[in-house]
């Protein structure tokens, strides 16, 4: 079996070269194998907002601030989903989120 870093590459390459469903399909079979791997929500999270397919986008961006809570990106991504998917207090809450995590983490640095 291919390693989840190859198969993720492998699934940007289908994207790139247009092949969004073909992306899609690969990246949800390694979410199912490695449930915890960020990087691949954060891809499904964009490729299903690119497809207007929005339940699942926001679906894949909650997973991936689940997986990544002190990364304030996570949250900024999040909530432009969720404002993309008309969800505008959860997208308000991931971007006071954002702020907390970035105020956290220069309080420690």
């Amino acid at each position: 079996m291919p390693a989840r870093d190859d198969v993720y590459d492998e699934a940007i390459a289908l994207q790139q070269a247009g092949n969004m469903s073909g992306a899609v399909e690969k990246l949800e079979s390694l979410v199912s194998e490695e449930p915890d791997f960020a990087l691949a929500h954060a891809a499904l999270s964009v490729f299903y907002n690119k497809l207007e397919e929005h339940d699942k986008s926001v679906q894949h961006g909650r997973r991936v601030c689940e997986l990544e809570p002190q990364d304030p990106f996570s949250f900024v991504a999040m909530s432009l989903i969720c404002q993309k998917a008309g969800k505008i207090d959860e997208a308000e809450q991931a971007l006071l989120q954002a702020r907390q995590v970035e105020f956290a983490s220069r309080g420690t640095a």
